[in-house]
């Protein structure tokens, strides 16, 4: 059960709110999704009006993907990689795809994200929380503190400090909040981050 003040979202419709903020944002250019995935996200996204230029690693995710959403841009590529060229991205969404990695790495990769948003624009992003123990974050071997090796790939999960520390400089955290999802056979604890590109 969600401890007293978190939100339980059935079906994780977890776009729905900030849909009207994206649809604004897209008047100023065009939205980055990192860690596509099948398409979920991207199919609301377009829906919405967004023009969107979609980022996996998985290469049949992809296919999926540009099946879910055909007026989408897509690249099969890992997120570490240099982002599709634009002049400047209005808003980027990156749903559970910025905690696989050392600290280090993580802060370079939400500096870059920062840089490529044009300024006032809009990061749309979910964690994995230190709560989420059905995924990961109790019993396995720890690479750094809250980063462990889960079934062969590394992942990192989110205290509500660290969650602020990641977003400290250059940020302005418009929305902050810990979630429980049912959108998995357990439920799912993670952050949801919604960060404006400070001047």
């Amino acid at each position: 059960m969600p401890r007293q003040g978190q939100r339980r979202l059935t079906g994780d419709p977890w776009l729905e709110p900030w849909l009207p903020a994206l649809r604004s944002a897209a008047a100023r250019g065009p939205t980055l999704e990192l860690g596509c995935g099948t398409g979920r996200d991207t199919k609301a996204l377009v829906a919405a009006g967004c023009r969107v230029t979609a980022v996996d690693r998985s290469a049949a995710s992809i296919v999926l993907a540009k099946l879910a959403a055909p007026r989408a841009r897509f690249h099969c590529q890992d997120v570490r990689g240099p982002f599709p060229e634009s002049p400047g991205y209005a808003a980027v969404v990156a749903s559970l795809v910025l905690h696989y990695f050392c600290w280090k790495e993580t802060i370079e990769l939400v500096e870059r994200v920062r840089a490529a948003l044009l300024p006032g624009g809009l990061l749309l992003c979910r964690l994995n929380s230190i709560h989420d123990l059905h995924f990961g974050a109790q019993g396995h071997a720890e690479i750094e503190e809250n980063y462990y090796l889960v079934d062969g790939e590394p992942k990192r999960f989110f205290s509500e400090a660290t969650t602020r520390a990641l977003f400290a400089n250059g940020w302005s955290v418009e929305h902050l909040a810990e979630r429980v999802v049912d959108r998995y056979l357990h439920p799912k604890w993670l952050w949801e981050v919604v960060a404006k590109r400070a001047p």
